[in-house]
């Protein structure tokens, strides 16, 4: 009954749509009812957000820990090519 009401009061051919108090109280009425729907949706919502965030931050780490592993190789060998260059001798000709 109160969407019905409330669309038959938008779709009046009246270029001013305006809500009727009625219309908010029916609104209040709605919501209020519904309270716990809402608040579980919302808990919910926010869950699911949660879990994503922990999944990024997840793939983050191992990634950050993937790149820490690949910057110690490179500098080992950064280092290894840096030892065997003093070593070598070069002369002119």
């Amino acid at each position: 009954m109160l969407v019905v009401m409330l669309i038959e009061n938008m779709t009046k051919k009246e270029t001013n749509v305006v809500l009727k108090p009625a219309d908010l109280e029916a609104i209040e009425r709605v919501i209020y009812r519904n309270g716990d729907d809402i608040a579980m949706a919302v808990g919910r919502a926010f869950e699911r957000l949660e879990e994503q965030m922990n999944s990024i931050e997840s793939r983050i780490y191992g990634r950050l820990v993937e790149i820490e592993k690949e910057l110690k190789d490179e500098l080992a060998t950064m280092r290894l090519y840096i030892e065997d260059a003093s070593e070598v001798v070069i002369s002119e000709k």
